[in-house]
């Protein structure tokens, strides 16, 4: 994942949590097609099973198109199904055991809630990139919405890269662009019924 030129954040995908293999791959590729992804993300919710065939057909899609695969918080499944790292979802804490685990060439990225404090610790124990959200209201995540005063002062002052995430709309996309380098984008899109049509209603 390479660093966004100012005020145009790159697009960073997830799957839908839960998703089965054999339902998502033709719509993931869609997707994929009709936009340039930076990087796509498993979600967590499936059984263990049903996470090794997401993998599977996320890698086999993804690394087709050149974008790089990462996993919530498995880092086992990471290095079983040749995935380019893992997405921490509980804060700073695991960051260097899963370096040490996956290597230096890992993607290791980390979502952070609405913690400066917690993403400076990701940072410091060698993230390569932090997320913060949910940046609009929902219930899909513990704790307030993020202040776009964040991301503002992360940009500003902090080198690691920073995703928002979470009930992103129209409006919130335009006023996180200039001070995200990724925005991740997923219930967003896969609760329509044209995942395209949706994204491309939201990213223009």
């Amino acid at each position: 994942m390479s660093d966004a030129t100012p005020d145009a954040p790159q697009l960073y995908l997830m799957t839908p949590a839960g998703a089965q293999a054999s339902t998502l791959g033709p719509q993931l590729a869609a997707v994929m097609d009709a936009f340039p992804v930076a990087c796509l993300r498993i979600r967590a919710g499936a059984e263990e099973d049903e996470l090794g065939r997401l993998a599977d057909l996320a890698r086999e899609i993804a690394h087709a198109r050149d974008v790089a695969v990462v996993i919530d918080d498995h880092v086992a499944l990471a290095q079983r199904h040749g995935l380019d790292g893992v997405h921490l979802t509980d804060g700073a804490k695991a960051v260097r055991y899963a370096r040490k685990e996956l290597g230096a060439d890992a993607i290791v990225g980390c979502f952070c809630g609405n913690s400066r404090h917690e993403g400076m610790n990701a940072g410091e124990a060698g993230a390569d990139y932090v997320s913060f959200g949910p940046v609009g209201q929902s219930a899909l995540y513990r704790g307030e919405p993020v202040e776009l005063e964040l991301f503002q002062w992360w940009s500003e002052m902090i080198e690691v890269p920073v995703v928002a995430e979470g009930a992103i709309t129209r409006e919130l996309l335009e006023q996180l662009s200039p001070v995200s380098d990724f925005i991740a984008v997923g219930p967003e899109i896969w609760s329509a019924g044209d995942p395209v049509a949706a994204l491309t209603a939201l990213w223009g």
